[in-house]
């Protein structure tokens, strides 16, 4: 009988992808499913070409961005393989709708705003001395100075820190570009004028955290729990932090630490190598973005020409 070998299977297969990824897909497939009830169609599969390019008009129409609409596409087609049925996102009809969409209100992505280094020392500067502001000031210089995904921020333990003369030897056990969780060793360098060295070990002092989560959720009586800060509240603290130095919170986001020291990276002359050495980018493309932004009106064409 296959029953609990199949169950065994299926948990495989699913486990595949990130738990951020499962959760996103099953978020999308689900407004799909919802659409397509509210149509008095079924949602049954597989789904009908014709009612995934209807999908995508409706979802044009409230304003969803080209990318959004990508994401949902991949949801689809992904709960259609994982059940081994059709997937109607390959028809033409489903790809020449979502080129229509894209050629009448774009495709640029929508880039938030990085949080340069003398921004995150601005943020740490005006950071009270609390616990919740211990925790802060530490989740931020770390998150800037190892160039971390949130997701990759939020999943480290104590166990994965080690203190040593020049830094921080850090383990991330698992990244958005090692699903398999082989892990990478990074080297976080301590700071002269903010050092997450010193604010992280300020932080676990003051918490009592000797082992497990290294960044968690505090209530309003102060009192550290033990469950895991989650990726969003990165984001919130980010924002907070932001607004208290006047920046627009909203051009910021929890990719804000990564791309900011990146960018300030290269503007203060640092190595592609180097960059990536932290940053874990397996292509030198991926990172050209960032060199470009920080160089982008150095020895410009047009400089004395008026």
């Amino acid at each position: 009988m296959l029953g609990p070998d199949l169950d065994a299977a299926i948990g495989y297969a699913t486990a595949e992808k990130a738990p951020a990824t499962r959760r996103a897909y099953q978020t999308d497939h689900g407004l799909f499913v919802a659409w397509c009830e509210a149509k008095g169609l079924s949602p049954s599969l597989p789904a009908a070409a014709e009612t995934v390019a209807a999908f995508l008009a409706a979802e044009a129409q409230a304003g969803k961005r080209p990318s959004t609409m990508g994401r949902r596409l991949a949801a689809i087609r992904y709960f259609h393989k994982l059940a081994g049925v059709p997937t109607p996102t390959d028809a033409e009809a489903v790809k020449a709708t979502l080129r229509g969409i894209r050629r009448s209100v774009g495709s640029a992505k929508v880039r938030k705003a990085p949080a340069m280094a003398e921004d995150v020392k601005a943020m740490i500067a005006v950071s009270p001395d609390t616990l919740r502001g211990k925790r802060d000031r530490a989740l931020i210089l770390l998150g800037f100075a190892g160039a971390f995904r949130r997701s990759e921020l939020v999943a480290l333990d104590v166990a994965d820190i080690e203190e040593v003369e020049l830094g921080l030897r850090v383990i991330i056990r698992r990244s958005k570009t090692d699903q398999n969780g082989q892990g990478s060793t990074i080297a976080v360098t301590r700071g002269t004028v903010a050092c997450p060295v010193r604010a992280l070990r300020e932080w676990l002092s003051a918490a009592g955290i000797e082992s497990g989560a290294l960044f968690r959720p505090i209530n309003k009586r102060d009192r550290v729990s033990q469950a895991r800060l989650t990726s969003r509240s990165v984001a919130s603290i980010i924002k907070e932090m932001a607004r208290r130095i006047g920046l627009d919170a909203s051009a910021l986001s929890g990719h804000s630490l990564r791309s900011g020291f990146l960018t300030s990276a290269a503007a203060n002359g640092a190595s592609v190598f180097k960059m990536m050495d932290v940053s874990r980018h397996r292509s030198i493309e991926t990172l050209r973005g960032y060199i470009r932004d920080s160089e982008l009106f150095k020895d410009h064409a047009g400089a004395g020409l008026l």
